[in-house]
């Protein structure tokens, strides 16, 4: 089971990688209109969500609408031991630091925790996705496990060719609600 989901995370990060530059900042800026428009985007108050990494939908001009738009914004800090994460409130993007991975994450002396509870919408990140919303992360199984129990919306931001028509699932995979894509935005049937 492990070898396929390591398989497709292998491929679609090839995929990811040869998108050109250009192209890319095009569906960037259709899947954030798409999420714009959507109503749980608007009502939301508190959301949490990634900065994101080279190969991902670009999340800086999404947390800066955010701002914008009066809403609280939580970025994830890892604990790579215990292999949990926190959301810490981020208001500025100088309150991010280079940590583990080469990932950007929120400096704790100059940021506070955003309590699981009070999310209304959380975008989590993935490599690929199914359109039952079962996806294929980066293999840290992060979000799998703060998911649980969580009563916000959650959604994930993808390119259209990342979603198929099905991934490889455990028992402990979470799957998301929607998937907003550069085609608009898909309900993940169950």
């Amino acid at each position: 089971m492990m070898d396929g989901k390591r398989e497709w995370r292998r491929r679609m990060l090839d995929r990811l990688r040869q998108l050109p530059a250009a192209e890319k900042e095009a569906y960037d800026r259709e899947i954030a209109a798409h999420l714009y428009r959507w109503p749980r985007w608007q009502t939301a108050r508190t959301i949490a969500m990634t900065v994101a990494r080279e190969t991902e939908v670009n999340t800086l001009p999404i947390i800066e609408q955010a701002w914008r738009e009066g809403k609280t914004v939580g970025v994830p800090k890892c604990d790579p031991r215990a292999k949990t994460m926190t959301f810490r409130r981020l208001v500025s993007f100088a309150q991010l630091e280079k940590a583990y991975a080469g990932l950007w994450e929120p400096i704790e002396e100059q940021t506070a925790p955003i309590d699981r509870g009070k999310f209304d919408l959380i975008i989590v990140p993935g490599v690929c996705f199914a359109k039952n919303g079962y996806r294929i992360g980066y293999g840290g199984g992060y979000y799998d496990r703060y998911l649980p129990g969580v009563a916000a919306v959650t959604a994930a931001l993808a390119y259209s060719f990342q979603v198929v028509d099905d991934v490889p699932a455990e028992a402990h995979d979470v799957p998301v609600e929607f998937i907003i894509t550069d085609q608009g935005v898909l309900r993940c049937g169950r």
